[in-house]
This record gives C-alpha cells, structure tokens and sequence, in this order.
C-alpha cells in the first residue's frame, strides 16, 4: 500500500473507529469485548480493500455494511458459544451529564435479548437512521425481508421492555 493510501486509511480508522464500536457494543448486546473484536476485524477487512473502499460514494457506510456482516457471521459460527446472563458490565457514559444511563442499559439489555438478526436490523434502521433498502443491502436480504424482521423485532422489544420504557418516558 503506497504512504497516500496508508495515510488516508489511517485517517479514515480513525475518524470511525469510535462509531463502528459503538454499533458494534449495541449489536453484540453490550458485549464490549465482542465489540472490540468485531471493530478489529471489520479495520482489517477494510485495510485489505482500501484501495477501493476509498473510491467509493460512501466508505463509512461500506464499513457499516461489513461491521454489519461481521456481526452475523460472527453469531452464525458461533451459535453455541452463547453464555447468558441477567447483568451488563458497567460501560462508561460517553454522552455527556444530560445522558439518561439507566434508559440506555435498559436498551441494551432488551437489544441484547433480541436474536442477531433482528438486533441487527434494529440497529440500521433506528441507531444509524439508514433506509429499509440501505438496511437490506447491508444484511444481503430483501427490503420485504427487513420491514418484516423490523416490525417484529420492534414488537419483542415492546415486550421485553414492558412497563420498564414507560417509567423512562414519564421522566
């Protein structure tokens, strides 16, 4: 790779490292070691492609997309290495005082219950605002496929959140 491209890798990892771990953190349930895993391997994908990721319209969303992918390979490969457990670890606030920690480790914890794809899909659509087309691109499903799994999942976690969300809204 020539010093212009190495530079411009470098630049781009580090102006999206940040954010690919936090998706990654929400995808994986708060599993921030998981995440950290998934944002290595997603960077490495992306240094072997460089050359033409960085010709693309949009390489943030390229590396959204394979963060994505890596995510439910991950999960397929490794179905049954899942441990349950009813706590989160405790993850720094990074959004300020005006943050509602409580309302955000409820979440987690919901999206942390829901299976990888819909986990997944929650994540695209409502965390990275992407469209129902950009979602299904990002999953190698059909936008039919995603509104479906959007619908349900949202339906799982109005239900795994029960009365939990109202007391959070009423504040």
């Amino acid at each position: 790779m020539g010093q212009d491209r190495a530079n411009g890798y470098a630049e781009f990892a580090r102006a999206r490292t940040g954010h690919l771990y936090r998706s990654a953190c929400l995808l994986t349930g708060g599993d921030t070691h998981l995440a950290e895993d998934l944002v290595q391997e997603t960077l490495g994908r992306l240094y072997v492609k460089w050359g033409r990721v960085s010709r693309a319209d949009n390489p943030a969303a390229y590396a959204q997309t394979v963060l994505t992918r890596t995510f439910l390979a991950h999960r397929r490969l490794r179905s049954s290495a899942e441990r349950a457990t009813d706590a989160l670890p405790d993850v720094p606030d990074r959004r300020g005082a005006d943050a509602d920690a409580s309302l955000r480790l409820t979440l987690v914890e919901a999206l942390g219950r829901l299976p990888a794809k819909d986990r997944a899909v929650v994540v695209l659509r409502y965390w990275e605002d992407r469209s129902v087309e950009e979602t299904a691109a990002a999953m190698n499903a059909s936008s039919a496929a995603v509104r479906t799994r959007c619908v349900r999942a949202l339906a799982r976690l109005r239900l795994l959140l029960g009365e939990e969300l109202g007391e959070y809204a009423a504040s």
